[in-house]
């Protein structure tokens, strides 16, 4: 096994950094194609971010999504209400629940093909991108991507409790 020479170590420090780089500018690019998105359904920002935890986890109670959004459950409230006057979410009763007045939200189907074909064009470009990676390829990003997002949410709860 040959040790690692000063070159390598240089070289991976390099590398790490074009990466965080580019971790920094995708979400950069998300943000920008997530606001254009929330702007062209009439959704703010956090809105359509909790509309897509809805749709990704749900049903959730009120408080599951602020803990999932990182906000404080008051602001939840406001939240849910201009997206359930959109036609975005339902609230339900939870029956499954010992307390009678816990309710659950759910995202409207009839709705999703709207925020559907606003990321087609997203969608379609990354279908072309992955096109050009193997199996194992695609099996190691998937892996990258995983654990950065399990780093991500680490980080984010040290911030909040700190």
């Amino acid at each position: 096994m040959n040790p690692v020479t000063a070159h390598d170590a240089r070289r991976r420090r390099r590398l790490a950094a074009e990466i965080k780089d580019s971790l920094r500018e995708l979400s950069n690019q998300l943000s920008l194609l997530n606001h254009q998105v929330g702007a062209r359904l009439e959704l703010k920002d956090i809105d359509l971010d909790c509309l897509d935890l809805i749709t990704r986890h749900g049903p959730l109670s009120p408080s599951e999504i602020a803990r999932r959004a990182g906000l404080h459950p008051a602001t939840m409230t406001g939240i849910l209400d201009r997206l359930q006057k959109g036609g975005w979410v339902t609230r339900e009763r939870d029956p499954d629940a010992a307390d009678r007045r816990a309710v659950q939200v759910r995202a409207l189907r009839d709705r999703s093909a709207e925020v559907f074909k606003l990321y087609a064009g997203m969608n379609t470009k990354m279908d072309q991108l992955l096109a050009d990676y193997s199996a194992a390829d695609l099996e190691l990003l998937s892996d990258f991507l995983q654990r950065t997002t399990a780093a991500g949410q680490t980080a984010t709860s040290t911030l909040a409790e700190a």
